[in-house]
């Protein structure tokens, strides 16, 4: 066992799905696919002599997601001047909450890789505005002000993850309630949702929390993992050489696979915060409070809990479900059909999500495919009734992934309907034994794993429509006869 133990906290800036800026009526607009500068105003540039105005539904959408994570509300927040200089940051200041944030002391559950359930702590959850956007063109950069503005709630974690593999479940279930809340969509490609991991390391005869380094502006779960495992194993390395760590900002380079030091970090006073002059205190009373919890969807972990009581699914089944509001919303349509939830699940999890991941498509995408929820209930319906066995069921599958329709069309159109019909079975079961002869002789002595290649042959023989259960009790019935 190592004698060193990784110690994360995270801060996940999440903007927020609103019409328009923080502070301004500035329309937001897609920062990778819009012109730049094509969604600017005064106050996205840092005009002089300019006034913010508040975001109401930019903080309800930040309450709802405090409150999603057992946050108490504080009886108001306030606004910040969080000053320092970089170009994406025209006005020399950003405009955060620090002493007064929306929300704090909440929480986040996770389950660890053997399945233990673990808290992990939510210190605050706080509304601020976006930076611009740098590209790096050679020797100079070029700066886009779209996002400039946009809501931004920052959602900090205490330090109470331990692995890389604890943060990337917290990292999926938060990814996850934002997207129920409907507050952020999650495209992390495009930076509407990144994290930064603050990380450290602890040897076990440590009683205090050493020196931390902060990788900012992670833009892919799985460079979260990556980044939190090489800064842990670089600290580690540094101490055991009799060096020490020092703070820091570092980067991730994807390509290189390793941090970078981009400067080292200053103090929280450096930044010399200070209440906004311009903007008013934000007070909410207890009933705004409650009107906005009223609002709040069914959430990941309830969703989970309901699916193994009212499904029957195992605790695996439902959290894969659940992981995806749009997987869960398609599963519990199919439902509707009457066909059997296990079974339904089971083809989702299996034979749709492969289908699905070879034709490229993700699980958010379930929603826009063209094998709707009610077809695939009718489908497991088919197979449940034995119209269809699972084999031709694969290829109505395939039909409906191709071209949509009804599945029983599709069946009756191509010719798929299971063969159960004892004649024909029978008549297919002698054609096989009396060209499989030196087989058949083997089994007779014992050697029953040539049964497998038998059933195989009979099922060729009808073509793969075959009922596998009549033609394996007529099979087993005539080769002990």
């Amino acid at each position: 066992m190592s004698d060193w133990t990784t110690i994360v906290g995270l801060e996940v800036h999440a903007e927020m799905l609103t019409g328009s800026k923080m502070f301004s009526a500035c329309p937001v607009v897609d920062s990778v696919e819009a012109a730049p500068n094509s969604a600017v105003d005064e106050l996205s540039l840092g005009f002089p002599g300019t006034l913010p105005a508040v975001n109401a539904l930019a903080m309800e959408y930040g309450l709802r997601v405090g409150l999603a994570l057992g946050c108490e509300i504080p009886p108001f927040s306030q606004f910040a001047r969080k000053s320092y200089f970089y170009p994406d940051l025209p006005k020399g200041y950003q405009i955060s909450q620090y002493e007064h944030p929306l929300a704090v002391n909440g929480y986040l559950d996770i389950d660890l890789p053997d399945g233990t359930p673990k808290r992990i702590r939510v210190r605050r959850a706080h509304m601020e505005e976006d930076t611009g956007k740098l590209t790096h063109a050679g020797a100079g950069s070029l700066v886009d002000y779209n996002r400039a503005g946009v809501p931004l709630l920052e959602i900090v974690s205490e330090p109470d993850i331990r692995s890389s593999a604890e943060a990337e479940s917290y990292a999926r279930k938060l990814r996850a309630i934002l997207r129920y809340l409907g507050v952020n969509h999650g495209d992390m490609s495009k930076g509407i949702l990144r994290f930064e991991a603050n990380v450290s390391v602890m040897h076990k005869d440590d009683s205090e929390f050493r020196q931390r380094t902060e990788i900012k502006n992670l833009n892919s779960i799985r460079s979260l993992a990556r980044s939190i495992d090489y800064e842990a194993a670089r600290q580690i390395k540094l101490y055991e050489n009799g060096e020490t760590v020092r703070s820091a900002t570092l980067g991730w380079d994807e390509n290189r696979q390793q941090v970078t030091i981009q400067r080292y970090k200053e103090r929280a006073d450096e930044y010399r915060y200070f209440p906004d002059p311009d903007l008013p205190i934000v007070v909410y009373t207890p009933e705004q409070v409650e009107a906005v919890r009223a609002k709040l969807v069914e959430l990941p972990d309830a969703k989970k809990a309901r699916f193994i009581e009212q499904f029957g699914l195992t605790a695996y089944d439902a959290d894969v479900l659940v992981g995806e509001k749009a997987v869960a919303d398609y599963y519990e349509s199919a439902v509707t059909t009457g066909a059997n939830p296990k079974s339904i699940a089971n083809w989702i999890l299996g034979s749709l999500f492969a289908l699905m991941n070879t034709e490229g498509a993700s699980p958010e995408d379930i929603a826009s495919i063209r094998v709707t929820a009610l077809a695939l209930g009718e489908l497991v319906k088919l197979v449940e009734n034995k119209t269809v066995n699972k084999g031709s069921a694969e290829q109505v599958l395939k039909i409906l992934w191709d071209n949509g329709g009804d599945p029983s069309d599709v069946v009756a159109r191509e010719g798929l309907a299971q063969v159960s019909d004892t004649s024909a079975i029978t008549a297919a079961i002698e054609s096989v034994l009396a060209s499989s002869a030196p087989m058949v002789a083997r089994y007779k002595g014992g050697e029953e794993k040539v049964f497998g290649a038998l059933m195989g042959q009979c099922m060729k023989a009808l073509q793969g429509k075959g009922d596998p259960q009549v033609i394996r009790e007529m099979l087993t019935a005539r080769l002990q006869g």
